[in-house]
């Protein structure tokens, strides 16, 4: 749990802040500044670099002047799994805070990792704690403090009762990879994140989910450093029958690789 050493400070010796970037220092920037603002103090930052262009590492390594964080690096691009396996590789705390570089954390969020970490702490069964999301999980129990309990319930209608799992911001073990395996290297971005999903639903992981879930985070794109997560017609068409066609796809695949393949 946090210590508040006044009102308006936290400190989180336990919880390492992890942070995995591409190409969008700017962006990098005003995320650490937003924690710093919020009076946020972690046992460790970590900013994991997937091979970025040498004019975001120069400014990278001028914003460690202002801001207290370990850069990890690598000289070519590798991709989102590589990129998650050594940053958390070098976090040796007890709890990971995940956050992509392009997300903001708002004015409230820090109370709110607060219960976080006192459901990780009080409940050792628990694997992860999700901040945000696109939807709703369709199948919650209330716990507490907005937050409620994941129901993977194989038997009900859809499929978004698959998304368990999500990249987007959220704590977790940091003994997380030893339950659920290292991420998928050498594949597309959504892929590592699909594979991961997997792997934590067929391993029978167990989180809560905050349902004011775009309450705590603004994942703030902007023109001059758009997301680098490319997605084709396919996943962003509104066609009726390109719609159809994809949630009949998915709904048929999620199904079929949660029961015939192993992650």
């Amino acid at each position: 749990m946090q210590q508040a050493t006044t009102q308006n400070e936290y400190k989180y010796p336990d919880t390492t802040l992890l942070v995995t970037h591409y190409n969008r220092s700017s962006s990098l920037e005003r995320l650490l500044r937003s924690f710093s603002d919020l009076h946020c103090h972690f046992g460790n930052i970590i900013v994991s670099d997937d091979g970025s262009k040498p004019e975001h590492i120069e400014k990278i390594r001028s914003l460690q002047s202002n801001y207290t964080f370990q850069l990890i690096t690598t000289p070519i691009n590798k991709g989102l799994g590589n990129n998650m396996n050594k940053g958390q590789e070098a976090v040796s705390t007890p709890y990971t805070l995940y956050v992509q570089e392009d997300f903001v954390p708002y004015p409230i969020f820090p109370s709110k990792l607060n219960d976080a970490l006192h459901f990780m702490q009080t409940s050792p069964e628990m694997d992860i704690v999700r901040f945000y999301a696109y939807f709703r999980y369709p199948y919650l129990t209330p716990v507490s403090n907005g937050f409620s309990k994941m129901n993977f319930r194989l038997l009900s209608s859809g499929y978004y009762k698959f998304y368990m799992y999500s990249d987007h911001p959220h704590l977790r073990r940091t003994s997380f990879p030893a339950k659920f395996g290292r991420y998928t290297e050498g594949t597309k971005g959504d892929v590592t994140e699909y594979n991961m999903m997997m792997s934590f639903l067929q391993k029978k992981g167990t989180g809560l989910f905050y349902e004011d879930y775009k309450g705590l985070f603004d994942q703030a794109n902007s023109s001059d450093e758009p997301s680098t997560m490319k997605r084709n017609y396919w996943r962003q068409s509104e066609n009726f029958m390109v719609t159809f066609t994809r949630h009949l796809y998915r709904h048929l695949k999620l199904n079929y690789n949660y029961f015939f393949s192993k992650y």
